[in-house]
C-alpha cells in the first residue's frame, strides 16, 4: 500500500474506533477520536521511515518491531495507540498488497503476503484500503461487545446458571 492508502486507513479507522469507544457522537466521542487518531496515523507511517535506510517492507516491517511498539507503552507511559497504527499498515502491506513483508526479518527474509493484494499503484487501492478497514472495524466491534458476552455465556454455562 502507498502512503495515501496507509494515512486513509488510519483516518477511517481512529474514527472508526472513536465511535466504537464513545458512541454517543459528542464531545467525548471527538476527543477519543483525536486521541486514538494521531498516535495511530504515527504508527500507520512508521514503517516505510524504512525507504530513507536498511531494506524497505524488511527492516521495520516485523514482527520484533511491532512488539516493540506493544511493549513501549508498558515501560515508558506512553504512545499507547502508536502500535495500532503499526499493526494495520502491516495489515494492509499484507492483505492489500502484491508483496506482502518480511513478518520474521531479519531472522528469515521471506516475504508473507496474501493473494487478494493489489499493486501499490493500482487504481483499485483505495477501495481495497476501505474493505480492509472496514473489516479491521468489524473485528474490534466483535472483541469489544461480542467476546465479553461469549465469555459471560460460557461463566454461566459453567457455574449452572
Amino acid at each position: 500500500m502507498n502512503k495515501k492508502g496507509h494515512v486513509l486507513n488510519a483516518v477511517l479507522l481512529s474514527l472508526g474506533l472513536g465511535y466504537l469507544l464513545e458512541p454517543a457522537g459528542d464531545l467525548e466521542t471527538f476527543r477519543a477520536i483525536i486521541m486514538i487518531g494521531v498516535p495511530v496515523t504515527l504508527g500507520a507511517l512508521f514503517p516505510d521511515v524504512d525507504t530513507a535506510f536498511g531494506k524497505h517492507r524488511k527492516t521495520l516491517h516485523s514482527l520484533p518491531v511491532l512488539a516493540g511498539f506493544i511493549a513501549f507503552p508498558y515501560v515508558f507511559g506512553n504512545l499507547e495507540y502508536v502500535w495500532i497504527g503499526v499493526l494495520t499498515h502491516y495489515v494492509l502491506d499484507v492483505a492489500g498488497s502484491k508483496r506482502g513483508i518480511a513478518l520474521f526479518y531479519p531472522l528469515w527474509k521471506k516475504e508473507f503476503g496474501l493473494p487478494v493484494g493489489v499493486a501499490v499503484s493500482s487504481k483499485h487501492a483505495t477501495a481495497v484500503t476501505v474493505v480492509i478497514t472496514v473489516l479491521e472495524l468489524v473485528l474490534v466491534a466483535l472483541v469489544l461487545y461480542e467476546v465479553p458476552q461469549w465469555g459471560l455465556e460460557l461463566g454461566r454455562q459453567a457455574v449452572g446458571i
